[in-house]
C-alpha cells in the first residue's frame, strides 16, 4: 500500500505541476496575444476539475483504509510482514489493476494526456521533417432560391458559395503543416470543388508557404503561395466562416475565389504594451485570384470590371506588383471582453491599360464576449465588422469599335455580423450587408444598375448553427437580397450545410 501512495502522490505531483506550467506559459502568451484569454480561462476551469479529483481520491483513500481495518475478519492470521503484504494485495487488488488505479485513471483529465506523435518523422541531413497536420474537411450544401440559376449564380458570387438549387460541394479540402525545424513552419491546403453549373471536378492550390520562427526583434517572415492579410475575412478558408458565403463586398472587390498569389509578407510585433503587428507584403499582380489587378482574360470574360475590355500587360518593372500594408491591434477590455481592430491598404496595377491601377483600403473590428465561468467555450458573444473601398483607375481604351475614356470607378460596401452561442453547441447569428458605388459601367453592362457586381446591394442572413462535436457543423441560413440587377429587385434563399473534419486539423472555434 505504501507502493500505491507513493504513484498516487506522484500521479498529483504531476497533475499540479503540468496545470502550473501550462498556467505560466498562457499567463505568458496573453502578454503576446490577448486573443488567448480564453486559454487561461479554461485552465482555470482544469484547476477546479483537478481539486474535485483531489477530493474524490480522498475519498478512495478512505475507503482503502477502511478496508484495511477489516483485514483481521476477512483473512486468516498472518505470522509475518511478508505474508501480511500478500494478504494486503490480495484484498486490495482483487485483478491486475486496482480500483483505486481504475479510479485514477478515469478521472485524468483529457487536456493533460502525452501529446500526439507526429504523424511522420524522417531524417534529412542535418534536419528532422515533422509532418505534424493532416487533415480533410468537406463542406456540402442543400437549398433553393426564388432566382433562377443562372441569376443565382451571380447573386451568390463566391466560388464556395452555395449557388445552385439542390446540391452543392462547396469546398473538399486537404491540408498539411508542420515544423520543418527550428527555424521554418509550413503549410500546404489543396481543395477539390465541383463546378455546379457543368459539374466538371477542379482541383487547386490554395495555399503553400512558409513562416519563419526564429528572426529578431519580433520580425516575423512568410513567404509562398497565400492569401492575402487584408481584413478578416480574406485570409479566412471557408471552413473558418460563420456564415456559409462569403460577404459581397469580398466577392466584388477580391473575386470569387479570395485574394491569394505567390509572394512575401514581413509581419512586425511592435514593443507597445498591447498587442499591436504591421505588415507589409508584395504579391503578384495576375491571375484569376488577383481579379482587382492585373487579373486575366479568363477572369475578365466572366466578370469585367465595370464591362472594361481586358488589356494584357507584361510585368514591367516593381510598379506591377501587388503591395500590402497591415496594422492590427488587440485589447483586453476586461476579463471577459477582447477587442481587435486592424487597417488595411493595398495598391498595384490593374488590366486596363499601362496607366491603370487600384487602391484598395479598409477597416475591421471584432469583439468577443465571453463570461469567466464556461463550458468548452460556450456561451459566448462575437461581433464582427468590416468596411472596405476601392478605386479603380480604368485606363482609356480604343480600338476600330470603340473608344473609352480614362475613369475612376469607386466601389464600397460594408458588412456587420453578430453571432450569440446560447447554449452547448448551439448558436444563432444575424449579418446585414450593403454596396454600391459610382462610375458607370459599360459595354455588356450598359449602366452600373445593370451590374451584378456594382450595384447598390442589400443582403440580410439569419443564421442557426448547431456543432453537435468540434468537428462536425450544421449550419442552416436564410438570405434576403435587394439588388438593382434583379428583375423585381429582390430574392429569397434558403440553404442548409453541412460540415465534416477529420486529422488533427484545428477544431472550430467561435
Amino acid at each position: 500500500m505504501r507502493t500505491l501512495s507513493t504513484k498516487r502522490l506522484g500521479l498529483m505531483t504531476m497533475i499540479s505541476l503540468t496545470a502550473l506550467m501550462i498556467g505560466t506559459g498562457a499567463t505568458w502568451a496573453q502578454g503576446k496575444n490577448p486573443e488567448l484569454e480564453a486559454l487561461r480561462k479554461e485552465i482555470e476551469e482544469l484547476r477546479r476539475r483537478d481539486t474535485e479529483k483531489q477530493m474524490k481520491l480522498e475519498e478512495l483513500q478512505r475507503q482503502v483504509e477502511a478496508m484495511r481495518s477489516q483485514l483481521p475478519a476477512m483473512a486468516k492470521p498472518v505470522t509475518s510482514e511478508v505474508a501480511l503484504d500478500q494478504a494486503l494485495k490480495d484484498i486490495e487488488a482483487p485483478s491486475p489493476e486496482s480500483a483505486l488505479d481504475k479510479a485514477v485513471r478515469a478521472l485524468e483529465t483529457p487536456a493533460l494526456q502525452p501529446i500526439t506523435p507526429d504523424l511522420f518523422s524522417r531524417q534529412a541531413g542535418g534536419t528532422t521533417f515533422r509532418l505534424i497536420d493532416l487533415s480533410l474537411d468537406g463542406l456540402f450544401a442543400a437549398g433553393t432560391s426564388t432566382k433562377r440559376e443562372a441569376t443565382l449564380r451571380d447573386l451568390q458570387g463566391g466560388d464556395h458559395d452555395p449557388r445552385k438549387r439542390g446540391f452543392t460541394v462547396q469546398n473538399v479540402e486537404l491540408s498539411l503543416a508542420g515544423a520543418v525545424d527550428p527555424y521554418l513552419t509550413g503549410e500546404a491546403h489543396i481543395v477539390y470543388k465541383i463546378d455546379p453549373e457543368v459539374g466538371d471536378t477542379h482541383i487547386e492550390l490554395e495555399e503553400a508557404f512558409f513562416t519563419t520562427q526564429a528572426l529578431p526583434y519580433g520580425l516575423q517572415l512568410k513567404g509562398g503561395h497565400f492569401f492575402t492579410e487584408f481584413g478578416q475575412i480574406n485570409p479566412q478558408h471557408p471552413h473558418q466562416w460563420h456564415w456559409m458565403d462569403q460577404p459581397v463586398i469580398n466577392s466584388r472587390l477580391f473575386g470569387p475565389d479570395g485574394m491569394r498569389a505567390p509572394g512575401v509578407r514581413l509581419g512586425w510585433l511592435t514593443p507597445l504594451p498591447w498587442y499591436s503587428e504591421l505588415q507589409v507584403g508584395v504579391q503578384n499582380a495576375n491571375g484569376e485570384t488577383m481579379s482587382s489587378f492585373l487579373a486575366n482574360e479568363e477572369f475578365f470574360e466572366e466578370r469585367p470590371i465595370g464591362g472594361r475590355p481586358f488589356v494584357e500587360r507584361d510585368v514591367r518593372n516593381l510598379g506591377d506588383l501587388t503591395y500590402l500594408t497591415r496594422w492590427v491591434n488587440s485589447w483586453n477590455v476586461s476579463e471577459t471582453v477582447t477587442t481587435k481592430f486592424g487597417a488595411s491598404g493595398l495598391f498595384g496595377a490593374n488590366a486596363t491599360g499601362s496607366d491603370g491601377h487600384t487602391r484598395i483600403y479598409g477597416a475591421d473590428l471584432k469583439l468577443t464576449w465571453r463570461p469567466m465561468a464556461s463550458f468548452r467555450g460556450w456561451p459566448f458573444f462575437l461581433w464582427q465588422s468590416e468596411a472596405m473601398g476601392r478605386d479603380y483607375v480604368a485606363d482609356r481604351f480604343s480600338d476600330d469599335t470603340i473608344s473609352l475614356p480614362r475613369k475612376t470607378l469607386r466601389d464600397w460596401g460594408f458588412y456587420t455580423q453578430a453571432v450569440y452561442g446560447f447554449s452547448y453547441g448551439w448558436a444563432a447569428g444575424l449579418r446585414y450587408e450593403y454596396a454600391s458605388g459610382t462610375g458607370a459601367s459599360v459595354l455588356v453592362y450598359d449602366g452600373r444598375q445593370n451590374d451584378p457586381f456594382r450595384d447598390d446591394r442589400h443582403r440580410i442572413s439569419p443564421l442557426l448553427a448547431w456543432q453537435p462535436s468540434e468537428f462536425s457543423r450544421i449550419r442552416l441560413q436564410y438570405n434576403y437580397d435587394r439588388a438593382d440587377h434583379l428583375q423585381h429587385h429582390d430574392a429569397h434563399s434558403v440553404w442548409l450545410g453541412v460540415e465534416f473534419m477529420y486529422g488533427a486539423h484545428a477544431a472550430h472555434k467561435y
